[in-house]
C-alpha cells in the first residue's frame, strides 16, 4: 500500500516573511558597517569591468581571440602601463600637487591683504576702465577663503595619505585589477554577467533596470573620463605656454573640477588666479593683475568651450539630472565614498532616481 506523499515545501507566512527579510538587512547592514573600507575598491572593479568590457569584446572579435584570452590580453597592457606610468610620471604628479598645495596655502592668508589692495585701484585695459576704488571687498576675500580652504584642507590630507601609504595603495591597486579581472573573465563576454541578480518572477523588471542602468553608465562613465583626460591635457599643453607654474598639478585639479558641477570650475578659477599672481616669473614680464586676468579669461574660455561643445557632443542628455542636483550628490558622495563619490555622483544620482520611479510605479500599482 502506497502512500501519496505532498513533495510541496511549505510557504512562509507574513511574519516568517518580514522576521527574515528584517534579520537579512540587519546582517548587511552590519557587514557594509565593518568592511566599508573594501566598498571604494571594490565600486571601482566593477567599474573597470564594465568600462573594459567593449574592449575586450572588440579584441575578440577583430584578433578571433578566446573570450578569456582577450581578457588577460588587456588587463595584461594595464597593468604594464600603469607601472609605466607609475614609474615615469606618479611620484612626479603627486610631488607637483603637494607643492601646489602648499603655495597655495600660503597664498590663502596673504588673500585679504591681497583684495584690499586691489579695491583701492583704478585698472585701465584699453579702452575700458576698471575702478575698484568705492568697492568694499572684505566680505568677497571671506567667502573666497570660506569656499576654498576646505578644498585645499581636503586635498592636502589625501595627498598626504597617498604619498605616505605609497604600499597600501599599490595593495589597493592590485586587488582591484585582480577583482576586475575576474570579474570581466567570469562573464563569458555577457555584460548583463558582470552583476547577476535572480529574483524568480522579476526577470523581466531587472532586465528592464539593466538595460536603462547601462544606458546611464555608459554614457557617464566613458563621455567623462574622456571629458576628463581631455581637460587634463588642454590645460597641461595651455597653461605650459602662459608659464604658469605646476601646470600639470593645475590641469589635474582642472579635471577634477569637472565633475563638480559650478563650484568645480568656480575654485579652479581661484586656484589659477592664486598661483598666477604670486609666482615669481610672469610672462611678457606683465604685472601680478594683467597676468592673473589673461590666465583667468583664458581658463573661463576653455571651460565655456568644454560646457557648451564638447560635454554636450560626448555626454549628450542620457543622465537627464539637474546639476544643482548632482552638486548636492557630490557633497553627499563624498563623504560615503572619497575622492570616488565625486566622481560617480551624477550617475549614482541617476540610478537612484530611476529605482525611485520604479518603487513609486510599484507602490502604486502602476
Amino acid at each position: 500500500m502506497t502512500q501519496s506523499q505532498n513533495l510541496t515545501s511549505p510557504t512562509w507566512g507574513t511574519n516568517t516573511k518580514l522576521v527574515v527579510a528584517l534579520t537579512i538587512l540587519v546582517i548587511v547592514g552590519a557587514l557594509l558597517v565593518k568592511f566599508q573600507f573594501i566598498l571604494t575598491p571594490l565600486l571601482i572593479a566593477l567599474v573597470l569591468a564594465y568600462l573594459f568590457h567593449p574592449v575586450a569584446d572588440f579584441t575578440q572579435r577583430r584578433l578571433r581571440f578566446s573570450w578569456n584570452a582577450s581578457v588577460g590580453l588587456i588587463y595584461l597592457i594595464i597593468t604594464i602601463l600603469l607601472l609605466g606610468l607609475l614609474t615615469l610620471g606618479g611620484v612626479g604628479l603627486v610631488q607637483q600637487i603637494q607643492s601646489l598645495v602648499i603655495v597655495l596655502q600660503d597664498a590663502l592668508r596673504t588673500l585679504p591683504q591681497l583684495i584690499e589692495n586691489i579695491s583701492g585701484q583704478v585698472y585701465q585695459i584699453g579702452p575700458f576702465k576698471l575702478d575698484f576704488s568705492s568697492l568694499d571687498l572684505k566680505d568677497l576675500s571671506t567667502q573666497v577663503l570660506g569656499m576654498v580652504q576646505p578644498f585645499l584642507s581636503r586635498t592636502g590630507s589625501l595627498l598626504a595619505i597617498a604619498a605616505g601609504s605609497a604600499a597600501n595603495f599599490l595593495g589597493w591597486t592590485l586587488f582591484v585589477i585582480l577583482v576586475s579581472y575576474f570579474v570581466l573573465s567570469e562573464s563569458g563576454g555577457l555584460r548583463n554577467r558582470i552583476i547577476t541578480v535572480d529574483i524568480p518572477g522579476y526577470a523581466k523588471d531587472l532586465g528592464r533596470l539593466s538595460r536603462e542602468l547601462g544606458r546611464v553608465w555608459n554614457a557617464f562613465l566613458r563621455g567623462q573620463i574622456i571629458i576628463f583626460f581631455l581637460t587634463v591635457f588642454v590645460y597641461t599643453v595651455v597653461l605650459s605656454v602662459l608659464g604658469l607654474h605646476y601646470a600639470i598639478g593645475l590641469a589635474f585639479l582642472a579635471g577634477l573640477a569637472r565633475f563638480v558641477p559650478y563650484i568645480g570650475p568656480a575654485i579652479n578659477w581661484v586656484i589659477l588666479v592664486l598661483v598666477a599672481y604670486f609666482q615669481a616669473y610672469k610672462l611678457f614680464e606683465l604685472s601680478p593683475f594683467y597676468y592673473s586676468l589673461i590666465i583667468l579669461l583664458i581658463a573661463l574660455f576653455i571651460d565655456q568651450i568644454f560646457d557648451n561643445i564638447v560635454s554636450p557632443r560626448i555626454l549628450s542628455d542620457a543622465l537627464k539630472v539637474h546639476p544643482a542636483a548632482v552638486l548636492v550628490a557630490a557633497i553627499v558622495a563624498a563623504n560615503l565614498l572619497g575622492i570616488l563619490g565625486v566622481v560617480v555622483a551624477a550617475p549614482i544620482l541617476a540610478t537612484a532616481t530611476l529605482l525611485w520611479k520604479y518603487t513609486m510605479r510599484k507602490m502604486l500599482d502602476l
